[in-house]
């Protein structure tokens, strides 16, 4: 039977067992996921990754029997989340299936398109503006340095140039090694960060994991939607001030292969999926999605003009 707190997510508030410092807990079936987590670490996966896995089966657990493929099915099913977020949790039992050797017949769920909606610079500012001091200083480099939120939080004291105003971050990904510069202003800020902390060259320049500055942003974004009184702000993704970051870079120095270097892409053609939006950091364009000839019809009366395809997804625009 399936529980009636489906719409918990493994990091919903509801779900006091995810936080990342508790143990491993033991299923119903009085088994833990130790030897799994331990072959994941071996094949040099991502701590990020092992402990999405450790909290989703821990989640799974709690609400259905995992020796069941069935019940585990039905569980996710008729959970109320996206079909992107179904199939992360598909993929995290699946990889229990297999060490446990059991049989069962993965589903199919495709991410559904998004409308893309890069943030206004103002917008981003403001959130900079309101954070608390710490925050504020993290936000300001992800915008200003386009680091990822797990390239931010392993950075170290020792990763800071202040002389050069540059930072060193180590790439997820297994991107390309890159040196992104900072204004003066962040320079600033991060050193008086490190004097006001103490810190070391080694020690780590924040404290926590992306999982945590995911946290705190949101729980201050929402708050200041609130207070705003605009639901726009509430709409604003951590990874937003990234892909702020990438179309500036994109306009101001008009080279792809320059801008691939410093976002620490693989793959040219993984910065050329942001040449669409080069135009639309002055403000005066909304940008929409379709993936059916009816949603396409639709945004060309009303006005928007197409724009290109990624990944499926025809892209149209059109001035505010």
């Amino acid at each position: 039977m399936v529980s009636n707190e489906q719409h918990l997510t493994p990091f919903s508030q509801d779900a006091p067992n995810f936080k990342s410092n508790l143990p491993i807990i033991r299923t119903r079936n009085d088994t833990t996921f130790d030897n799994i987590l331990i072959q994941m670490k071996s094949n040099n996966k991502s701590d990020y990754t092992i402990n999405f896995t450790r909290r989703t089966l821990n989640f799974l657990a709690k609400h259905t029997t995992l020796a069941e493929p069935e019940a585990v099915k039905l569980f996710i099913a008729t959970m109320k989340v996206s079909d992107s977020y179904k199939k992360n949790l598909c993929d995290v039992y699946n990889r229990y299936c297999k060490y446990h050797e059991i049989q069962w017949e993965k589903p199919k769920y495709l991410p559904e398109p998004k409308n893309i909606a890069l943030p206004t610079r103002e917008k981003l500012m403001i959130l900079v503006s309101h954070a608390t001091k710490t925050l504020s200083i993290k936000l300001q480099l992800s915008m200003e340095t386009g680091l990822r939120p797990i390239e931010l939080c392993r950075l170290k004291v020792k990763d800071i140039d202040a002389d050069h105003k540059t930072v060193n971050p180590t790439t997820a990904k297994k991107g390309n090694p890159r040196t992104v510069p900072m204004t003066q202003n962040l320079t600033v800020k991060i050193q008086e960060h490190i004097i006001r902390h103490n810190l070391k060259p080694t020690d780590k320049l924040f404290k926590g994991d992306a999982i945590n500055y995911g946290k705190q942003y949101r729980s201050m974004r929402d708050r200041l939607a609130q207070k705003l009184n605009d639901p726009s702000i509430q709409t604003i993704r951590l990874y937003d001030f990234r892909h702020y970051f990438c179309t500036k870079k994109l306009y101001d120095i008009n080279n792809p292969y320059t801008v691939m270097v410093l976002m620490g892409h693989r793959k040219l053609e993984t910065t050329m999926k942001y040449m669409h939006l080069m135009n639309l950091n002055d403000d005066e364009w909304t940008v929409a999605g379709a993936t059916t000839a009816k949603q396409a019809t639709e945004l060309l009366e009303h006005g928007f003009t197409y724009q290109t395809t990624i990944e499926g997804i025809h892209l149209f625009k059109k001035r505010k």
